[in-house]
Formats: C-alpha cells, sequence, structure tokens
C-alpha cells in the first residue's frame, strides 16, 4: 500500500510541477520549440533545473543498495536503438512539435477541461490501444511463420 501512495503522492508533485512550470500550455511548449520564430526560451529553466535534479538524484540513489519500497533497482537492459525506437521518436517528436503536448502535460492539463486538450488525450490512448493491436497483430504474425 504505501508503494502506491508513494506513486501517487510522486504523480501530484510532478504534475504539480509541470502545472507551475508552464508545461501544460501547449503556447509555451510550442514558443519554446520555434526557434527560428517567436521564440520563447523560458522553459530553458525548466530543462536546466529538471537535468539538475535529475542529476543528483541519480548520484543519490545509486549510492543505495536497494530502492525504499522495493527489494531491487528495476532499470531497463535493452540497449538496443532499432527501427521501432526511432520510429516511436520521431512520432513522439513531431505529435509535441505540432500540439504542444506530451503524455505527462496533457494528463496534468486534462484537469483544466479545455476541449484541445481532451481531444489530444483521446488521440493519445486511441494511438496506444491502436500501436498494442498492431504489434500484437505483427507478433501473431511472425510466430505464425516461424512455426510453419
Amino acid at each position: 500500500m504505501l508503494k502506491i501512495v508513494s506513486a501517487f503522492v510522486a504523480g501530484v508533485i510532478f504534475s504539480i510541477g509541470l502545472t507551475v512550470s508552464g508545461m501544460t500550455d501547449p503556447a509555451n511548449v510550442i514558443g519554446f520549440l520555434d526557434v527560428s520564430g517567436d521564440w520563447n526560451p523560458g522553459l530553458m529553466l525548466v530543462l536546466a533545473a529538471a537535468v539538475i535534479v535529475t542529476g543528483l538524484g541519480y548520484r543519490l540513489v545509486w549510492r543505495r543498495s536497494a530502492p525504499l519500497l522495493d527489494t531491487a533497482f528495476h532499470v531497463p537492459t535493452n540497449r538496443i536503438i532499432d527501427g521501432r525506437l526511432l520510429t516511436g521518436a520521431a512520432i513522439f517528436g513531431i505529435g509535441w512539435g505540432l500540439v504542444g503536448l506530451c503524455p505527462g502535460p496533457a494528463f496534468s492539463a486534462m484537469t483544466g477541461g479545455e476541449s484541445g486538450v481532451l481531444v489530444f488525450s483521446a488521440a493519445m490512448l486511441g494511438g496506444m490501444l491502436l500501436q498494442r493491436v498492431i504489434r500484437d497483430f505483427l507478433e501473431q504474425q511472425s510466430q505464425r511463420i516461424t512455426s510453419a
């Protein structure tokens, strides 16, 4: 139960940070990404602060033998840069640049009830589900080919 409560509290703190920093306002994000037009460098401070906090956090966390609420660290072992990773990164970047939102800020911004944010979030969830359906279909087709 403590793991669930701590995850919820961390999520709330993250959401508040996104809101306070302006990351939930698509206009701020698009202004930051528009380096050849009306560039808004304000999010540079947010990014710098995030890098510093993350760097310090990692230095503190990796000194421990295990996390506070688990028996071991769960670190991804896949280090392969493949087509799936590059395609996903490209789609993420294009979507972020076009709309000015990514998943974390979108979910935080949903509390404001703006129709554009709600439409984006619904489309994002639909895209996630579609990706899962396509992946499962392709894996089934691959298994049929290898077992035949």
